[in-house]
């Protein structure tokens, strides 16, 4: 049979070196396979430590986590071949056009030539860039950009998408369309864990949320059992100025 859970972690900490605390410090969670799952948090909260040792960039310095019943020490390239990672900054190369950056990328994940070819011309007429195909990178602007960075991400249909902020800087127009194009991704079995400091959209996005500062969980629950559960919170703002305070997260 197989498990409920596709992310299970356990007691998992790191501690960067010459670091006096743990960015991550004993966090346990388990993510259900159909989730769009968000980590919240304010700006050095351990949201993308996290999220940086799920997808395999560092090493935890205790606890463990599977991920589909996968171990990254025992089983670390088939781990590799089933998520995928859209990270904050564009993961393109800006002198190439968008179907050789997308043609570079598909290759790694070990796709056939003719079904790279065929997920490329989906994804690009969906993210509506088919006519800007042949462009290069370096013309687009940020929402283009920042869908083209997405569909790099995506084009091995991952079990696991970790997304770090998708839709930063980008018009209303291409937010809708990249919401929807996760969302259907979503509903074709990839599990989504998403960052974000966009809170109402994180609201009507997420199935469930974990809220982490100081590298650990501070509550966790679908958006409207975490309004429910704080006294006069109206909203996911609310519960997070109440579990996180109001002091200014500004980093250097």
């Amino acid at each position: 049979m197989m498990d409920r859970y596709i992310i299970e972690i356990r007691n998992l900490y790191k501690k960067y070196k010459n670091a006096e605390e743990f960015s991550v410090n004993d966090i346990s969670l388990n993510i259900d396979r159909n989730e769009i799952y968000g980590i919240l948090g304010p700006n050095g909260a351990g949201k993308t430590t996290l999220i940086s040792m799920l997808s395999g960039l560092i090493k935890p310095t205790s606890g463990s986590f599977k991920i589909n019943g996968l171990s990254p020490q025992k089983d670390g390239s088939r781990l590799r071949q089933i998520i995928g990672i859209v990270p904050q900054e564009y993961a393109l190369y800006p002198t190439l056009t968008a179907r050789e950056n997308l043609m570079f990328f598909g290759s790694l994940y070990g796709l056939s030539h003719k079904k790279l070819k065929t997920a490329i011309e989906e994804s690009l007429e969906i993210m509506g860039l088919s006519k800007f195909a042949d462009k290069k990178v370096e013309q687009f602007s940020g929402g283009m950009k920042r869908r083209c960075n997405l569909i790099a991400g995506t084009l091995h249909h991952p079990k696991v998408l970790f997304l770090d902020e998708p839709t930063v800087g980008v018009d209303v127009q291409s937010k809708k369309v990249i919401i929807d194009f996760l969302q259907e991704l979503n509903k074709n079995g990839t599990c989504i864990i998403y960052t974000s400091h966009h809170l109402s959209e994180a609201e009507e996005f997420c199935t469930r949320i974990a809220i982490i500062d100081h590298g650990k969980i501070h509550a966790t629950g679908t958006p409207e059992e975490l309004v429910e559960k704080v006294s006069h919170a109206e909203n996911l703002e609310d519960v997070f100025i109440s579990l996180t305070g109001k002091e200014l997260r500004d980093v250097v």
